[in-house]
Protein backbone atom coordinates (compact mmCIF):
# COMPACT_ATOMS: atom_id res chain seq x y z
CA UNK A 1 0.00 0.00 0.00
CA UNK A 2 0.86 3.63 -0.58
CA UNK A 3 2.05 5.50 2.65
CA UNK A 4 1.42 9.31 3.52
CA UNK A 5 3.95 11.39 4.09
CA UNK A 6 2.35 14.57 5.03
CA UNK A 7 3.28 14.82 8.26
CA UNK A 8 6.75 13.60 8.42
CA UNK A 9 7.90 15.61 5.28
CA UNK A 10 6.79 18.82 7.54
CA UNK A 11 9.03 17.92 10.19
CA UNK A 12 12.06 16.83 8.26
CA UNK A 13 15.40 16.49 8.80
CA UNK A 14 14.09 13.79 11.39
CA UNK A 15 17.73 12.80 11.64
CA UNK A 16 18.33 15.79 13.73
CA UNK A 17 15.56 14.49 16.28
CA UNK A 18 16.11 11.47 16.84
CA UNK A 19 19.00 8.17 16.45
CA UNK A 20 19.11 6.89 13.09
CA UNK A 21 18.58 3.47 13.96
CA UNK A 22 15.44 4.65 15.46
CA UNK A 23 13.74 5.43 12.40
CA UNK A 24 15.18 2.50 10.17
CA UNK A 25 11.98 0.90 10.75
CA UNK A 26 10.24 3.38 8.77
CA UNK A 27 12.63 4.11 6.10
CA UNK A 28 10.92 1.03 3.78
CA UNK A 29 7.39 2.58 4.45
CA UNK A 30 8.16 6.41 4.49
CA UNK A 31 10.01 8.05 1.29
CA UNK A 32 12.02 10.77 3.42
CA UNK A 33 13.94 11.56 0.04
CA UNK A 34 17.55 11.20 -0.47
CA UNK A 35 18.24 13.72 2.00
CA UNK A 36 17.13 11.46 4.90
CA UNK A 37 19.96 10.32 7.59
CA UNK A 38 18.33 6.61 7.47
CA UNK A 39 20.64 3.96 8.12
CA UNK A 40 20.32 0.24 7.72
CA UNK A 41 22.67 -0.24 10.52
CA UNK A 42 21.92 -2.99 13.43
CA UNK A 43 22.17 -2.72 16.68
CA UNK A 44 23.49 -5.70 18.52
CA UNK A 45 22.85 -4.41 21.91
CA UNK A 46 19.50 -4.90 22.75
CA UNK A 47 19.41 -2.56 25.92
CA UNK A 48 20.48 -0.14 23.35
CA UNK A 49 18.15 -0.46 21.06
CA UNK A 50 15.02 -0.76 23.26
CA UNK A 51 16.55 2.76 25.04
CA UNK A 52 16.99 4.39 21.50
CA UNK A 53 13.80 2.89 20.48
CA UNK A 54 9.70 4.70 20.07
CA UNK A 55 8.02 2.37 22.35
CA UNK A 56 4.48 3.04 21.79
CA UNK A 57 1.54 0.93 23.99
CA UNK A 58 -1.74 0.54 22.44
CA UNK A 59 -3.73 0.91 25.59
CA UNK A 60 -2.48 1.37 28.90
CA UNK A 61 -5.39 1.76 32.17
CA UNK A 62 -4.82 4.88 33.97
CA UNK A 63 -7.38 5.07 36.23
CA UNK A 64 -5.99 5.76 40.12
CA UNK A 65 -2.78 7.39 38.18
CA UNK A 66 -0.73 8.55 40.88
CA UNK A 67 2.74 8.93 41.54
CA UNK A 68 3.59 5.60 41.49
CA UNK A 69 2.24 5.69 37.78
CA UNK A 70 4.81 7.95 37.37
CA UNK A 71 7.49 6.17 38.66
CA UNK A 72 6.56 3.18 36.80
CA UNK A 73 6.47 5.46 33.83
CA UNK A 74 10.32 6.32 34.40
CA UNK A 75 10.89 2.52 34.55
CA UNK A 76 9.38 1.65 31.32
CA UNK A 77 10.68 3.31 28.43
CA UNK A 78 7.66 3.95 26.57
CA UNK A 79 7.12 7.18 24.16
CA UNK A 80 3.71 7.34 24.34
CA UNK A 81 0.72 5.18 25.23
CA UNK A 82 -3.15 5.40 24.33
CA UNK A 83 -5.64 5.66 27.21
CA UNK A 84 -9.03 4.47 27.88
CA UNK A 85 -11.09 7.46 29.72
CA UNK A 86 -14.53 7.59 30.88
CA UNK A 87 -17.28 6.59 28.34
CA UNK A 88 -20.47 6.46 30.30
CA UNK A 89 -21.98 10.06 28.40
CA UNK A 90 -21.19 12.66 27.27
CA UNK A 91 -20.10 14.78 30.59
CA UNK A 92 -18.42 11.66 32.18
CA UNK A 93 -16.06 11.63 29.00
CA UNK A 94 -15.39 15.58 28.63
CA UNK A 95 -14.77 15.71 32.59
CA UNK A 96 -11.93 12.85 31.96
CA UNK A 97 -10.43 14.51 29.22
CA UNK A 98 -10.21 17.58 31.41
CA UNK A 99 -8.66 15.65 33.99
CA UNK A 100 -6.28 13.96 32.36
CA UNK A 101 -5.31 17.48 30.10
CA UNK A 102 -4.99 19.39 33.85
CA UNK A 103 -2.88 16.35 34.80
CA UNK A 104 -0.68 16.89 31.73
CA UNK A 105 -0.65 21.03 32.23
CA UNK A 106 0.71 20.10 35.80
CA UNK A 107 3.67 17.91 34.84
CA UNK A 108 4.65 19.82 31.50
CA UNK A 109 8.31 18.28 32.30
CA UNK A 110 6.90 14.95 32.16
CA UNK A 111 3.76 14.75 29.70
CA UNK A 112 2.71 15.10 26.41
CA UNK A 113 -0.79 16.14 25.25
CA UNK A 114 -1.03 13.84 21.93
CA UNK A 115 -3.01 14.66 18.65
CA UNK A 116 -0.64 13.77 16.38
CA UNK A 117 2.25 11.45 14.89
CA UNK A 118 4.87 14.92 15.76
CA UNK A 119 3.92 14.90 19.32
CA UNK A 120 5.31 11.30 20.17
CA UNK A 121 8.30 12.30 18.44
CA UNK A 122 8.76 15.50 19.99
CA UNK A 123 8.19 13.36 23.55
CA UNK A 124 11.19 10.93 22.70
CA UNK A 125 13.47 14.04 21.58
CA UNK A 126 12.12 15.78 25.48
CA UNK A 127 12.34 12.43 27.20
CA UNK A 128 9.10 12.96 27.87
CA UNK A 129 5.59 10.37 27.23
CA UNK A 130 3.26 11.28 25.06
CA UNK A 131 -0.52 10.64 26.15
CA UNK A 132 -3.24 10.02 23.21
CA UNK A 133 -6.78 10.11 24.22
CA UNK A 134 -9.83 7.56 23.81
CA UNK A 135 -12.40 5.57 24.98
CA UNK A 136 -13.16 1.81 25.10
CA UNK A 137 -17.21 2.68 24.19
CA UNK A 138 -18.67 4.84 22.29
CA UNK A 139 -21.89 5.60 24.02
CA UNK A 140 -20.84 8.83 25.33
CA UNK A 141 -21.56 10.13 21.35
CA UNK A 142 -24.97 9.32 22.79
CA UNK A 143 -27.33 9.98 19.94
CA UNK A 144 -25.75 12.46 18.46
CA UNK A 145 -23.32 12.60 15.72
CA UNK A 146 -21.95 16.19 16.29
CA UNK A 147 -20.86 14.76 19.66
CA UNK A 148 -18.29 13.29 17.93
CA UNK A 149 -17.14 16.81 16.98
CA UNK A 150 -17.45 18.13 20.75
CA UNK A 151 -14.72 15.01 21.58
CA UNK A 152 -12.34 15.58 19.11
CA UNK A 153 -12.10 19.47 19.99
CA UNK A 154 -11.93 18.04 23.37
CA UNK A 155 -8.87 16.09 22.59
CA UNK A 156 -9.96 12.54 21.57
CA UNK A 157 -8.66 10.71 18.90
CA UNK A 158 -9.33 7.45 19.10
CA UNK A 159 -12.86 5.15 19.90
CA UNK A 160 -13.57 2.04 20.49
CA UNK A 161 -17.04 1.52 18.69
CA UNK A 162 -18.71 -1.03 20.55
CA UNK A 163 -17.79 -2.74 24.01
CA UNK A 164 -18.38 -5.91 24.66
CA UNK A 165 -22.51 -5.29 24.71
CA UNK A 166 -24.51 -3.69 22.31
CA UNK A 167 -24.38 0.24 22.29
CA UNK A 168 -26.37 2.23 19.53
CA UNK A 169 -23.39 1.65 16.80
CA UNK A 170 -23.00 -2.20 16.83
CA UNK A 171 -22.80 -5.20 18.70
CA UNK A 172 -20.37 -6.36 20.92
CA UNK A 173 -18.28 -9.13 20.76
CA UNK A 174 -20.13 -10.87 23.98
CA UNK A 175 -23.67 -9.72 22.51
CA UNK A 176 -25.79 -12.88 21.58
CA UNK A 177 -26.73 -11.43 18.05
CA UNK A 178 -24.06 -10.39 15.77
CA UNK A 179 -25.63 -7.79 13.73
CA UNK A 180 -22.51 -5.68 12.86
CA UNK A 181 -22.75 -2.02 12.91
CA UNK A 182 -26.23 0.17 12.54
CA UNK A 183 -27.01 2.93 10.33
CA UNK A 184 -26.06 5.00 12.78
CA UNK A 185 -22.75 3.38 13.56
CA UNK A 186 -22.01 3.45 9.92
CA UNK A 187 -22.38 7.37 10.27
CA UNK A 188 -19.88 7.42 13.23
CA UNK A 189 -17.58 6.21 11.38
CA UNK A 190 -17.91 8.46 8.13
CA UNK A 191 -17.50 11.26 10.39
CA UNK A 192 -14.92 10.01 12.31
CA UNK A 193 -12.72 9.14 9.24
CA UNK A 194 -13.37 12.97 8.23
CA UNK A 195 -12.19 14.47 11.86
CA UNK A 196 -9.15 12.37 11.79
CA UNK A 197 -10.13 10.25 14.79
CA UNK A 198 -8.69 6.45 14.84
CA UNK A 199 -11.61 3.68 14.62
CA UNK A 200 -10.68 0.80 16.89
CA UNK A 201 -13.14 -2.35 17.02
CA UNK A 202 -11.08 -4.66 19.91
CA UNK A 203 -14.47 -5.25 21.73
CA UNK A 204 -16.38 -5.50 18.61
CA UNK A 205 -18.60 -8.29 17.40
CA UNK A 206 -17.59 -10.32 14.32
CA UNK A 207 -19.85 -8.61 12.11
CA UNK A 208 -19.15 -4.94 13.58
CA UNK A 209 -15.27 -5.26 13.05
CA UNK A 210 -15.80 -6.57 9.38
CA UNK A 211 -18.36 -3.78 8.47
CA UNK A 212 -15.84 -1.01 10.42
CA UNK A 213 -13.13 -2.54 8.28
CA UNK A 214 -15.11 -2.61 5.37
CA UNK A 215 -17.05 1.17 5.38
CA UNK A 216 -14.26 3.05 7.12
CA UNK A 217 -12.31 4.75 4.74
CA UNK A 218 -8.79 4.90 6.30
CA UNK A 219 -7.41 2.08 8.14
CA UNK A 220 -8.62 0.97 11.68
CA UNK A 221 -7.18 -0.48 14.85
CA UNK A 222 -7.26 -3.39 16.61
CA UNK A 223 -6.32 -1.77 19.75
CA UNK A 224 -5.59 -4.73 22.04
CA UNK A 225 -6.48 -8.02 20.65
CA UNK A 226 -4.97 -11.65 20.04
CA UNK A 227 -5.27 -14.33 17.54
CA UNK A 228 -8.05 -16.32 17.13
CA UNK A 229 -6.08 -19.16 15.32
CA UNK A 230 -4.02 -19.24 18.34
CA UNK A 231 -6.87 -19.35 21.25
CA UNK A 232 -9.93 -20.43 19.99
CA UNK A 233 -13.70 -19.42 20.38
CA UNK A 234 -12.80 -16.65 22.35
CA UNK A 235 -14.41 -13.40 22.04
CA UNK A 236 -11.98 -10.81 21.91
CA UNK A 237 -9.99 -12.64 19.38
CA UNK A 238 -9.67 -11.46 15.41
CA UNK A 239 -9.60 -14.15 12.62
CA UNK A 240 -6.85 -14.53 10.52
CA UNK A 241 -9.49 -13.17 7.57
CA UNK A 242 -10.43 -9.39 9.78
CA UNK A 243 -6.16 -9.27 10.68
CA UNK A 244 -5.42 -9.92 6.77
CA UNK A 245 -8.84 -7.08 5.67
CA UNK A 246 -7.08 -4.92 8.91
CA UNK A 247 -3.91 -4.92 7.33
CA UNK A 248 -5.13 -4.52 3.26
CA UNK A 249 -6.12 -1.47 4.18
CA UNK A 250 -3.36 0.19 6.61
CA UNK A 251 -4.12 -0.64 10.20
CA UNK A 252 -2.33 -2.10 13.43
CA UNK A 253 -3.23 -4.96 15.42
CA UNK A 254 -1.87 -4.58 19.10
CA UNK A 255 -1.21 -7.54 20.85
CA UNK A 256 -2.49 -7.73 24.13
CA UNK A 257 -0.25 -8.48 27.19
CA UNK A 258 -2.90 -9.31 29.24
CA UNK A 259 -1.96 -13.03 29.63
CA UNK A 260 -5.63 -14.98 30.37
CA UNK A 261 -6.70 -13.35 27.11
CA UNK A 262 -3.60 -15.36 24.62
CA UNK A 263 -4.24 -18.68 26.07
CA UNK A 264 -5.18 -21.56 28.97
CA UNK A 265 -3.15 -22.41 32.08
CA UNK A 266 -0.97 -19.31 32.66
CA UNK A 267 2.29 -20.00 34.45
CA UNK A 268 2.07 -23.76 32.49
CA UNK A 269 1.41 -23.51 28.93
CA UNK A 270 0.72 -19.48 28.25
CA UNK A 271 4.05 -17.64 29.38
CA UNK A 272 5.88 -15.04 27.35
CA UNK A 273 6.68 -17.47 24.67
CA UNK A 274 2.97 -17.56 24.09
CA UNK A 275 2.61 -13.73 23.71
CA UNK A 276 5.58 -13.93 21.28
CA UNK A 277 3.71 -16.89 19.41
CA UNK A 278 0.83 -14.10 19.00
CA UNK A 279 3.59 -11.80 17.54
CA UNK A 280 4.15 -14.36 15.29
CA UNK A 281 1.31 -15.31 14.13
CA UNK A 282 0.15 -11.57 13.68
CA UNK A 283 3.64 -10.90 11.51
CA UNK A 284 2.46 -13.78 9.64
CA UNK A 285 -1.20 -12.74 8.94
CA UNK A 286 -0.76 -9.03 8.42
CA UNK A 287 2.58 -8.76 7.44
CA UNK A 288 5.50 -6.59 9.68
CA UNK A 289 4.14 -3.38 9.56
CA UNK A 290 1.18 -3.51 10.70
CA UNK A 291 1.79 -5.36 13.95
CA UNK A 292 2.55 -3.31 17.45
CA UNK A 293 2.11 -4.17 21.00
CA UNK A 294 -0.47 -3.27 23.80
CA UNK A 295 -0.91 -3.89 28.05
CA UNK A 296 -4.51 -3.36 28.74
CA UNK A 297 -3.54 -2.47 31.87
CA UNK A 298 -1.75 -0.03 34.09
CA UNK A 299 1.78 1.01 33.75
CA UNK A 300 2.77 -0.69 37.16
CA UNK A 301 1.60 -3.76 35.95
CA UNK A 302 -1.24 -5.69 37.98
CA UNK A 303 0.15 -6.96 40.52
CA UNK A 304 1.70 -4.30 41.86
CA UNK A 305 -1.08 -1.99 41.21
CA UNK A 306 -3.22 -3.96 43.74
CA UNK A 307 -4.63 -7.00 41.83
CA UNK A 308 -5.77 -9.37 43.79
CA UNK A 309 -8.30 -12.77 43.55
CA UNK A 310 -10.92 -10.59 45.74
CA UNK A 311 -11.01 -7.11 43.67
CA UNK A 312 -9.95 -8.19 40.39
CA UNK A 313 -11.00 -11.99 39.68
CA UNK A 314 -14.02 -12.71 41.36
CA UNK A 315 -15.95 -9.42 39.92
CA UNK A 316 -14.77 -10.54 36.86
CA UNK A 317 -16.83 -13.71 36.95
CA UNK A 318 -20.09 -11.96 37.05
CA UNK A 319 -19.30 -8.76 34.90
CA UNK A 320 -17.90 -11.21 31.88
CA UNK A 321 -19.97 -14.18 30.22
CA UNK A 322 -17.98 -17.44 30.60
CA UNK A 323 -17.21 -17.14 27.03
CA UNK A 324 -14.17 -14.47 28.46
CA UNK A 325 -12.54 -17.37 29.96
CA UNK A 326 -10.89 -15.36 33.07
CA UNK A 327 -8.40 -16.91 35.19
CA UNK A 328 -6.46 -16.24 38.38
CA UNK A 329 -3.59 -14.79 38.64
CA UNK A 330 -4.16 -13.16 35.07
CA UNK A 331 -0.50 -12.19 33.92
CA UNK A 332 2.59 -13.53 32.12
CA UNK A 333 5.53 -12.38 35.20
CA UNK A 334 7.80 -10.61 32.10
CA UNK A 335 4.75 -8.66 30.99
CA UNK A 336 3.59 -7.49 34.07
CA UNK A 337 6.14 -5.02 35.42
CA UNK A 338 7.07 -1.36 33.64
CA UNK A 339 9.86 -2.69 31.89
CA UNK A 340 7.65 -5.45 29.55
CA UNK A 341 8.50 -4.44 26.32
CA UNK A 342 12.24 -4.74 26.93
CA UNK A 343 11.41 -8.60 27.87
CA UNK A 344 9.70 -8.53 24.36
CA UNK A 345 12.30 -7.06 22.68
CA UNK A 346 14.57 -9.46 23.65
CA UNK A 347 12.11 -12.54 22.78
CA UNK A 348 12.04 -10.93 19.53
CA UNK A 349 15.55 -10.59 19.12
CA UNK A 350 15.67 -14.66 19.85
CA UNK A 351 13.19 -15.53 17.70
CA UNK A 352 15.22 -13.63 15.22
CA UNK A 353 13.77 -10.71 13.90
CA UNK A 354 15.86 -7.84 12.62
CA UNK A 355 16.67 -4.49 14.51
CA UNK A 356 14.32 -2.75 11.99
CA UNK A 357 11.67 -5.06 12.85
CA UNK A 358 11.74 -5.01 16.44
CA UNK A 359 11.84 -1.26 15.94
CA UNK A 360 8.42 -1.72 14.01
CA UNK A 361 6.87 -3.51 16.63
CA UNK A 362 7.37 -2.00 20.07
CA UNK A 363 6.28 1.33 18.19
CA UNK A 364 7.60 2.63 14.64
CA UNK A 365 3.88 0.89 13.34
CA UNK A 366 1.83 2.55 16.07
CA UNK A 367 3.77 5.65 14.74
CA UNK A 368 3.38 5.26 10.95
CA UNK A 369 -0.65 4.43 11.86
CA UNK A 370 -0.75 7.89 13.86
CA UNK A 371 0.71 9.91 10.81
CA UNK A 372 -1.65 8.33 8.54
CA UNK A 373 -4.84 9.22 11.38
CA UNK A 374 -4.57 11.74 13.21
CA UNK A 375 -4.93 15.11 11.18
Amino acid sequence: MSIKRRKFIKMLPIGALLPTQMLSGLSSQIDLGPASLLSNNKLKNIDQLFKNAIVVDGLVISRGWNENSFKALDKSGYTGFGTSLSSGNLIAALNSLSSWEKRIKENPKRLIFAKTSADFLRAKKENKTAILFGFQNATMIEKSIDNIDILYEAGTRWIQLTYNERNLLGDGCTERTNAGLSDFGIEAVERMNELGIIIDVSHSGQQTTDDAIKFSKAGISFNHTMCEALHKNHPRAKTDSQIKAMANKGGVMGVICLGYMIGPNLGTETTLETYINHIDHAVKIAGIDHVGVAADFAIEGLEANGATRENWYVPRLTRFKPSYKVQWPPWIPELDKPERYKSVAYALDKRGYSTGDIEKILGLNWLRYYDEILK
